[in-house]
């Protein structure tokens, strides 16, 4: 499983410790430096039944100083999956992906993670 984390994300920091300590095995990328692709966005927001707005980190700067609140609606699927993918800080984290086993989350809700991992 790739877990894509902020450093300075307590939320991250959360769910990596809950996935050490039940032996759950991962591979952390930083989400800045390193965002999901966009076939990985694409199979997160199949996952999140096509709800878009899942996949922002909606209370971020970056989203705000964007604009993008309004500028969403006026954009393609194709461009707003590209500015994801360039864009890390854009990105709801701490963003859990294994496709091949069919887990995909968003964020750190304990039970979800739970019901997907154990």
């Amino acid at each position: 499983m790739k877990i894509y984390t902020y450093q300075g994300c307590s939320t991250c920091k959360s769910a990596t410790k809950w996935l050490k300590t039940r032996n759950i095995e991962f591979t952390e990328f930083p989400i800045r430096e390193t965002p999901p692709d966009v076939s990985e966005l694409s199979a997160m927001l199949k996952a999140k039944e096509g709800e878009l707005l899942a996949l922002f980190n909606t209370s971020g700067k970056d989203y705000r100083a964007l604009g993008l609140k309004d500028k969403l609606s006026a954009m393609s699927l194709k461009e707003t999956l590209t500015l994801l993918s360039t864009q890390g800080n854009l990105v709801k984290r701490p963003f859990g992906i294994d496709a091949e086993n069919g887990i995909y989350l968003l964020g750190f809700r304990e039970q979800e993670w739970i019901h997907a991992l154990e």
